[in-house]
């Protein structure tokens, strides 16, 4: 009784059950939001190496299992293999001392019980054995270590639990079983997986809840696709036809709309692996943005080229000038507008100083120092001057020189004297 409670007990502690398989639904692992813009392709990423088909064509040789051991007794600290069996093949024992000596069950893919029997145990025996479970094509891997000490008092020999792993004490010369069981249908049944490896996409317009999602797309391992919805929904919607084989489930949506917003799902359903995960994409559709032509200034009567992709709209150029250039340009601008207005002002007033020069000095005769002037007031008497005029002097000189000068002198015409012009002369000074 108390044999059978042990057993019991490390059933419980070694018995490994996969992630989700105890939970059918679907686990989110990611939330994106994906934004596009209008009549592009937008790609909703869902990839998972776990979902890669990879049938095996060589006799199932997916499930493996091994005992190694991590033994001190020689004093290198080694680990060494000791047996491997396939579910579909038989065990193989690597060293030709434990061969016949050690063994696991042939039913242990059957029957879920990979213990490892050793007989006759000696003291080269002790050490730290793990049992390693491997489904390849599930990508699991469970590992379960065990202690085994070896004593030579029968009641010395004794099972526990250390906090870490089991120990078993063994008494030298008997046979000992180092117990890993796992009897999950992974481990114990090869069932039809590519009819229980799925892949579907769901999506939800705006205001619409999970359960009442329309279905898109669904994809087996076995090849069968099949797609739901209108013609023009199924032609733009789709998943490449290698899904399975790269692990990237991953839904393309060409020529988006406005109405193709809303909350897309991509469930990843691997019931003989106990793999259930789904990934959410929120999915909003923008405009365009209209790109602008910049014209660069430092360029030398050349064109930019012509951008076929560009949307072509109202026609707007932005002149882009630096900010150094632009400050030396108002600068520039300062000095030419005062030199222009000195320069007018110059030519202003040469043309007044021009005109008074041709009209002559405009002034009033008759106000000099608030005094009226009479020209009558001043009498010239000129017949004293005709008289001279007429008559002949006659003069002795020293010498012919002052002689002839004399002679000139009187040979000039009598010069008429104005005096207004005289008077106007004073006044204006």
């Amino acid at each position: 009784m108390k044999q059978l409670a042990k057993l019991l007990l490390w059933q419980i502690l070694l018995q490994q059950i996969p992630a989700d398989a105890s939970n059918p639904d679907s686990v989110v692992v990611s939330v994106l939001n994906i934004s596009a813009t209008l009549g592009s392709q937008a790609v909703l990423p869902c990839k998972s190496y776990r979902m890669v088909w990879t049938q095996d064509r060589l006799n199932d040789r997916q499930r493996v299992v091994h005992w190694d051991v991590y033994s001190k007794y020689y004093g290198d600290n080694k680990m060494e293999r000791l047996c491997d069996m396939y579910s579909a093949g038989d065990q193989r024992v690597y060293s030709s001392y434990n061969r016949g000596r050690i063994f696991m069950p042939q039913n242990a893919f059957t029957d879920g019980n990979f213990s490892l029997v050793i007989k006759d145990v000696a003291e080269s025996d002790e050490g730290t054995y793990s049992c390693n479970l491997h489904h390849h094509y599930c990508h699991l891997y469970e590992t379960v270590k065990i202690q085994l000490d070896i004593t030579k008092k029968a009641e010395d020999a004794n099972e526990y639990w250390d906090g870490e792993k089991p120990v078993i004490v063994a008494l030298e010369g008997s046979t000992v079983m180092l117990p890993c069981v796992n009897r999950n249908h992974i481990w114990t049944e090869r069932h039809s997986e590519e009819e229980q490896q799925v892949v579907h996409w769901d999506r939800q317009p705006p205001g619409v809840p999970h359960d009442r999602a329309d279905r898109l797309i669904d994809l087996y391992a076995s090849g069968e696709r099949r797609s739901y919805g209108p013609l023009f929904i199924r032609q733009k919607m789709n998943v490449t036809d290698t899904a399975f084989a790269l692990g990237d489930f991953s839904l393309r949506i060409s020529e988006l709309e406005s109405a193709d917003e809303g909350t897309y799902s991509c469930h990843l359903h691997h019931h003989y692996c106990g793999l259930h995960e789904r990934r959410i994409y929120q999915v909003s559709v923008t405009e365009p943005v209209r790109e602008t032509k910049v014209v660069n200034l430092t360029t030398h009567n050349v064109a930019p080229a012509i951008d076929p992709n560009v949307v072509r709209g109202h026609n707007v150029i932005n002149v882009i000038i630096p900010e150094s250039r632009v400050h030396f340009f108002q600068q520039l601008g300062y000095i030419l507008a005062t030199l222009l207005l000195f320069i007018v002002f110059l030519i202003i007033v040469v043309l007044i100083t021009r005109k008074r020069r041709q009209r002559g000095y405009e002034y009033n005769v008759k106000k000099h120092g608030e005094k009226d002037v009479n020209l009558k007031e001043f009498t010239v008497d000129t017949t004293d001057l005709t008289q001279y005029k007429s008559e002949d002097i006659r003069l002795d000189y020293k010498n012919n020189i002052l002689k002839e000068k004399a002679e000139q002198a009187r040979s000039f015409p009598a010069k008429n004297i104005d005096l207004d012009k005289d008077f106007r002369k004073e006044y204006c000074k």
